[in-house]
């Protein structure tokens, strides 16, 4: 029995390997998009409700992260000229009443996609634009795509192994 489960967790462990590391070689080799950026769509689909709905819904918060996170960029742009350095505690407070608000919108509410999305954009130092938007949301669509494969099969291992 024990050597079952160790096969199943094997099992799990070398599929979702290669479901990431086909994601990380896709990201780099296809979409030229950072692994980095992949990952935090693939961390957004475990923040809650595993579960195809729930992994858009996760992923979409992330997008609105990112969107957030350039807009905030571009609000800093503006104020700093007027603000100096203390641009940054009017842009982050705004930032953070917006994201805790959306907190508790009836769908897309997930605070901890909102975050992985801001941290994404400045994370990659890239300029306020709608490219920047487009490879953070190539990058996170990849990552929770994969983090999905991996989910069905280990959903699909465990239910092999208990029938």
């Amino acid at each position: 029995m024990a050597n079952n489960a160790l096969s199943d967790h094997l099992k799990i462990v070398i599929g979702e390997s290669v479901i990431a590391s086909s994601a990380a070689t896709l990201s780099v080799m296809a979409f030229e998009v950072p692994v980095w950026a992949m990952f935090v769509g693939w961390i957004s689909f475990f923040t809650r409700g595993l579960n195809l709905k729930q992994g858009v819904i996760n992923l979409a918060c992330v997008l609105i992260g990112v969107a957030l996170g350039i807009g905030a960029a571009q609000v800093m742009a503006v104020l700093t000229p007027l603000l100096g350095s203390y641009a940054i505690s009017a842009v982050v407070f705004a930032v953070t009443v917006i994201a805790l608000s959306l907190a508790k919108a009836p769908v897309f509410n997930n605070l901890l996609g909102f975050f992985l999305g801001l941290v994404a954009y400045f994370a990659s130092h890239q300029p306020p634009s709608v490219m920047a938007f487009g490879i953070l949301a190539l990058a996170a669509t990849l990552g929770a795509a994969a983090a999905f494969a991996a989910f069905s099969l280990q959903k699909k291992i465990q239910r092999n192994a208990a029938h």
